[in-house]
């Protein structure tokens, strides 16, 4: 860098070639940005995509461009790779750049900037100037794009710097994650748990529209205790007998052991009616032959029997 160009007792001068060398040895693996050989007032950067949202992996270019008066006015900050959340090669509201120097702090720096600026891409644009609202699924793709080369633009000199820039950067930055394979099990992930969690009822007719073969006398049971309601009373006789003793008397033998009580109980019915009616008959008899007797006619009544 032709530092003899520039008045080095010009105070943006001194921040600026201040803040090169403290960039190039505390270099950053999310960031990098160095300012063009014929203009320390204008610099190239490239940022990583954050962590764990659907920029992870991309590598995105932009320029800055510092006023004369910097440090004491904000820069102006432009994204040149297509991103889904900020518009190329348009000057971007934030709070750290030009549209805002109200909440600009001469203490802040290139480097805070660009911290802050990977801080902003997955936060909501709320409509503010140069940001889009692109869907996941589409910013992932542009992520991925984002690595395969450096946008082209300006001067051979400045595209030459991005190159170096885009070739470093890739050097230290993990794989993309792949969406497409990923993606397609993490979006419906919901049918096979839905599946999963199907009642008895509806895994029959799944089953049945799929021609599967019946399940097993074992399986019906087990699907017939997971049916049963929450509040069933654990002591009662369909319910109760195959939650506790799942491997005791089936239903048919239930069934044939309450039957002789049932058989019994009409047989018990007839005795009963036939024990009253005799009784009736013998009370009949012993009042007509005391109505007999007390007529006068009780004799006649013995000697012609």
């Amino acid at each position: 860098m032709a530092e003899d160009k520039y008045n080095l007792k010009n105070p943006a001068v001194k921040r600026i070639l201040q803040e090169v060398k403290e960039m190039q040895s505390n270099p950053s693996d999310d960031f990098m940005s160095l300012p063009l050989e014929e203009n320390i007032f204008e610099w190239q950067f490239a940022i990583r995509g954050p962590c764990d949202t659907e920029f992870e992996g991309g590598v995105y270019h932009g320029r800055i461009q510092l006023p004369a008066e910097y440090p004491f006015k904000p820069p102006s900050f432009m994204l040149l790779s297509p991103n889904g959340r900020f518009e190329t090669q348009t000057k971007i509201c934030l709070s750290i750049s030009n549209h805002h120097p109200e909440h600009w702090q001469p203490s802040w720096s290139v480097r805070t900037a660009l911290v802050a600026l990977i801080a902003f891409m997955p936060t909501n644009p709320n409509g503010a100037l140069g940001s889009l609202d692109y869907k996941k699924e589409e910013r992932r793709v542009l992520a991925i794009k984002s690595r395969e080369a450096a946008p082209r633009f300006g001067t051979p000199e400045r595209q030459k710097l991005i190159d170096e820039i885009h070739e470093c950067m890739l050097s230290k930055a993990p794989p993309v994650p792949q969406p497409n394979p990923t993606q397609a099990s993490e979006e419906h992930p919901a049918n096979e748990e839905d599946e999963s969690n199907q009642s008895p009822l509806e895994a029959g007719a799944v089953a049945a529209g799929e021609e599967l073969t019946n399940p097993v006398v074992g399986d019906r049971i087990i699907e017939e205790q997971h049916g049963a309601p929450l509040n069933a009373n654990p002591g009662s006789a369909e319910l109760g007998v195959p939650r506790q003793f799942p491997a005791g008397p089936s239903r048919e033998q239930l069934l044939q052991r309450s039957v002789p009580r049932r058989v019994q109980k009409p047989a018990d019915d007839r005795l009963f009616t036939w024990a009253a009616v005799g009784l009736t008959i013998a009370i009949v008899v012993l009042l007509l032959k005391k109505f007999l007797k007390a007529s006068g006619h009780g004799a006649v009544f013995m000697d012609g029997s």
